[in-house]
C-alpha cells in the first residue's frame, strides 16, 4: 500500500521512522511486529516547531521502514511528559529492547548523546501505542 493510499485511510497520520540508523528502524520494526514493543520517547526538544509533531492519544500514525516504504500503523494510546531519570521500569520494559531499566538508560543515554545531547533530567516524550496494521506483512 502507498503512503498516498494510507494517508487516504488514516488522514490525520504523521509518518515517521523508528531509530536513527537503518540496523536500530528495522530491530524497532521488529519488536512492534512481535508485540514486545508497545511504547517509544523521544526528546521533548525535538518535538513542535521546525521538528516532530507531538503524538496524541488516538491518532494513528505511519512508521516507515529505513528506506521510506510504510511498515506499521500504530495507534496512540497515551502520551506522557517525563524527566530521563524518573522513566519507570515499567516503561522501560514496554519500549522492548532491553531486560531492565538500567539497560534502558545505557541504550538511551547513548542514543540521545548521539542525537542532540543528553541530561539526567532532560524531559522526554513518552508514547504508549497498539500494533493496528503491519504493512509488509499484508504485502507478503
Amino acid at each position: 500500500m502507498s503512503i498516498t493510499d494510507l494517508k487516504q485511510t488514516y488522514p490525520d497520520a504523521e509518518i515517521f521512522k523508528f531509530g536513527d540508523s537503518e540496523e536500530l528502524s528495522d530491530q524497532l520494526i521488529a519488536l512492534v511486529r512481535s508485540g514486545r514493543k508497545t511504547a517509544t520517547c523521544g526528546a521533548l526538544r525535538d518535538f513542535g516547531e521546525g521538528g516532530e509533531t507531538m503524538p496524541v492519544a488516538g491518532r494513528r500514525d505511519i512508521a516507515l521502514s529505513w528506506d521510506g516504504s510504510p511498515a506499521l500503523v500504530i495507534e496512540t494510546l497515551e502520551v506522557t511528559v517525563t524527566r530521563y531519570c524518573d522513566v519507570t521500569e515499567d516503561f522501560a520494559l514496554a519500549e522492548g529492547e532491553n531486560d531492565d531499566l538500567s539497560g534502558w538508560r545505557r541504550d538511551h543515554k547513548a542514543f540521545f548523546e548521539r542525537n542532540g545531547g543528553f541530561a539526567p533530567d532532560m524531559e522526554l516524550v513518552c508514547e504508549r501505542f497498539r500494533l493496528v496494521e503491519d504493512l509488509q506483512a499484508e504485502a507478503s
